[in-house]
């Protein structure tokens, strides 16, 4: 415990010192010291970790507003990059950043908004939180949560971690693996019930909501779609307008900078690109859109044909089911191993892992002349979404 606590002070004093560098560190140090906690007579408690982790229990939290109206629900994010995008959102009567886990943090944080429940998706593991809500006897739940054997829980060291794990009421897992995981460790509470995010992605797909401008920018042509791409994806996507002119690109950057958006146009062919905040007229004479914004990447593969996911040549691939569940072919870099669904759609010949330039332009090609070939590619990705969904409802019945 008190090298925990001590890992937790250290993590706080990093943080710190980048904030003074470093716009993301300093929302996450400011956020967490100008917060005022409001005081709730009872809540439900959402916990996420950033903004895919809320995309993937918006279903749960959707149910759960639903189902108790006389409940405020009250949502935390851990990074900024969640907190900053949706503290507005309207499912939520209050959204802050988690304090830092301490255990006074934990007991104030708490003792002031009275959930009722608690439900953290995925991950996220802090011990004086679980540890304050086993004391109170309040119910937590971790929903699609997903292990690996490397993971500290199973090692010989993880004494606390694991007990950490104690603390949670009933795991709802997203494969049986993580639950044999689990059982080694004597925790027995849990339930495989899949993964949220296919309830979420295929309700997007059903009803996406309209992108102003971009219709126009297709204009009839078919478009490929790079989505959260980081620079060593752009290096390699940045060749295919050349290769296809029939075709328009669009590229929704993991990070929009000035720096970085400038760096993606520079490897473009030149006058091809136009920013989406700049689109200034119908029919775009560009090829190649940039989008410059955050939080419509998911409404964008409604206009796609083709989706190429970043991530891949960095510490792991982005969300590919958002694009698997319009139909969309995806390919990604080779750091996907960590990522059930990526093995499951190259298994499917559903999905494509790429490593160079050459590989790229191959199953491109295929994807673009081969009509057949795409035809099945999409029909297969599409209903393995919707053979997928059905989490969210196994959840709340055990949860209500």
């Amino acid at each position: 415990m008190f090298l925990y606590n001590i890992g937790i002070k250290l993590y706080y004093f990093t943080v710190w010192l980048a904030s003074f560098f470093n716009a993301k560190a300093k929302l996450w140090i400011n956020g967490r010291r100008q917060q005022k906690l409001s005081h709730f007579n009872s809540s439900i408690w959402f916990h996420f970790a950033s903004l895919g982790e809320f995309e993937q229990g918006r279903p749960i939290l959707e149910a759960a507003k639903t189902l108790h109206p006389d409940k405020k629900i009250v949502v935390t994010f851990f990074s900024p990059s969640g907190y900053e995008i949706r503290k507005n959102t309207p499912l939520a009567d209050a959204v802050y950043y988690l304090p830092l886990d301490t255990a006074a943090n934990a007991r104030n944080f708490i003792d002031t908004v009275k959930p009722a429940i608690a439900i953290f998706t995925k991950y996220e593991y802090w011990y004086h939180y679980f540890n304050e809500l086993h004391g109170q006897n309040i119910p937590l739940y971790i929903v699609s949560g997903i292990f690996r054997p490397g993971q500290v829980f199973f090692k010989w060291y993880g004494g606390l971690h694991r007990k950490m794990l104690h603390f949670v009421t009933h795991f709802f897992l997203q494969n049986e693996a993580s639950k044999l995981l689990l059982h080694d460790i004597a925790i027995n509470t849990t339930s495989v019930s899949g993964d949220t995010r296919f309830d979420r992605v295929w309700a997007n797909a059903q009803q996406p909501k309209p992108v102003p401008g971009v219709n126009e920018f297709k204009n009839g042509q078919k478009v490929f779609i790079a989505g959260s791409t980081w620079p060593e994806d752009e290096k390699l996507l940045a060749t295919l307008p050349a290769l296809y002119p029939g075709w328009k690109f669009i590229f929704a950057p993991h990070e929009i900078s000035e720096e970085k958006i400038n760096s993606l146009i520079g490897l473009l062919p030149a006058n091809s690109a136009v920013r989406y905040s700049q689109i200034t007229n119908h029919h775009s004479p560009f090829t190649t859109l940039i989008i410059d914004n955050i939080g419509m990447l998911s409404s964008l593969y409604a206009y796609g044909d083709i989706a190429y996911i970043g991530g891949g040549f960095g510490v792991g691939i982005h969300n590919t089911l958002e694009a698997a569940a319009f139909g969309l072919p995806v390919i990604f870099g080779p750091n996907y191993l960590k990522f059930n669904e990526a093995r499951e759609l190259i298994a499917l010949k559903a999905g494509f892992s790429i490593s160079n330039e050459t590989q790229l332009k191959g199953i491109v090609d295929t994807l673009i002349t081969d009509e057949a070939f795409y035809s099945i590619t999409s029909k297969k990705i599409k209903n393995y979404v919707e053979e997928h969904t059905g989490a969210t409802q196994m959840i709340i019945d055990h949860i209500k």
